[in-house]
């Protein structure tokens, strides 16, 4: 049996931080796990779209990239196959998949999205503008929205 007595990293939403990688961007990522505060190589963010925003299409050499869709809909295509995304559907981009995400809807479109190994995607958010979570996207994110009756 192991000894060692491990201490889970545990953040709240108050400890998140958003950006966007670069000025002109349609997403913003708010940043829960990197590798320095995970101690290992991966990164979780939640993707945040605006209506109409999309990633650029990219690929990665060495890491997989995985989405799940907490609210609004889109499509994420991958090497030129497309399918559409709505709350509950999740998604993996395998490596060296040129792929990219949009929001084809009239609200925000947000993604929980993981990305092993790290492969340089939080430096690459870190590197990028600081932004702030509006009520909207706290809302989201600590999932008040889902005790809103439709």
């Amino acid at each position: 049996m192991n000894q060692r007595c491990m201490i889970p990293v545990i953040k709240t939403p108050k400890d998140y931080r958003a950006y966007r990688i670069s000025p002109d961007d349609t997403n913003r990522l708010a940043i829960i796990f990197d590798s320095t505060s995970a101690g290992d190589s991966l990164t979780v963010c939640v993707e945040i779209f605006d209506p109409g925003g999309k990633t650029p299409p990219h690929r990665h050499n060495f890491a997989v990239e995985m989405f799940f869709i907490l609210k609004g809909q889109g499509i994420a295509v991958c090497d030129g196959k497309e399918v559409p995304l709505n709350p509950g559907d999740s998604i993996l981009m395998p490596k060296t998949g040129i792929h990219f995400i949009k929001n084809t809807g009239t609200e925000r479109l947000y993604a929980l999205c993981m990305m092993v190994p790290n492969e340089d995607f939080s430096e690459l958010i870190l590197s990028g503008m600081p932004t702030e979570l509006d009520e909207q996207d706290l809302q989201v994110i600590t999932r008040i929205d889902s005790l809103i009756p439709c």
